[in-house]
C-alpha cells in the first residue's frame, strides 16, 4: 500500500464468508438491523456506476437494491450493480435473499475481490432519498461508492449508497 494511502474498515464487505455464515451486515447489526431487499432487476445504471463497470453507454447491468434498517427504521439505500455477464442465470438476479451474501457467490463463481476502491460524497438528498429515509427537506446524505475489482482490475461489482448523516466513518493508514 503507498504511503499514505487509507484503508478501509470495508474489507468484511467484499470478502466472502465461510459456509453456513450470514452476510456481513446481518453478522455486523445483530438484532438491532436487517435488510429489506426492494428491487432486482436488469437496468441502465447511473452515469457514475456505470464507467465504474467499464460499461459502453446505454448498456444494461444487473441491480440488487436494499433498504438498510437499524431498529426498524431506514437508514441507507444500498443498490449493488454487477454486469450482465457476471449475473445472468445467477442468484444475484433473484428476488430473494443469497445465503453468506453476494461477496460468497462471487467467490464460488471464481469473481475474488483483490481491490476495491471508495469515493465518499456529502451532499443533499434528492427527493427520492428523502422519502425513501423518512428525511426532512434540506436534509444531507453521504453516498459511498465502491467499486470491487479482480486481480487483472475487471470490475465485478459497484455499490452505491446512500446514507443517512451524519455516520461514523473509520479510515485506518498504514504507516511503513
Amino acid at each position: 500500500m503507498a504511503e499514505n494511502q487509507r484503508r478501509s474498515d470495508s474489507l468484511a464487505y467484499v470478502t466472502p464468508r465461510d459456509q453456513g455464515r450470514g452476510d456481513a451486515w446481518t453478522a455486523e447489526v445483530q438484532q438491532r438491523g436487517g435488510q429489506q431487499l426492494a428491487e432486482v432487476a436488469e437496468v441502465v445504471p447511473p452515469r457514475e456506476v456505470a464507467a465504474a463497470l467499464s460499461l459502453e453507454a446505454g448498456a444494461k447491468a444487473a441491480v440488487r437494491r436494499r433498504i438498510i434498517l437499524i431498529d426498524g427504521q431506514p437508514i441507507e439505500l444500498a443498490d449493488s450493480y454487477y454486469p450482465l455477464e457476471v449475473a445472468r442465470g445467477t442468484a444475484l438476479l433473484e428476488k430473494k435473499k443469497i445465503k453468506g451474501g453476494a461477496p460468497t457467490l462471487l467467490a464460488e463463481l471464481g469473481y475474488a475481490a483483490r481491490h476495491a476502491s471508495e469515493d465518499l460524497e456529502f451532499r443533499e438528498a434528492d427527493d427520492l432519498e428523502r422519502t425513501a429515509l423518512a428525511l426532512p427537506e434540506g436534509s444531507s446524505v453521504l453516498t459511498l461508492l465502491r467499486t470491487t475489482t479482480t486481480e487483472d482490475g475487471s470490475p465485478f461489482e459497484v455499490q452505491f449508497m446512500v446514507m443517512k448523516a451524519p455516520r461514523r466513518l473509520h479510515y485506518e493508514i498504514e504507516v511503513d
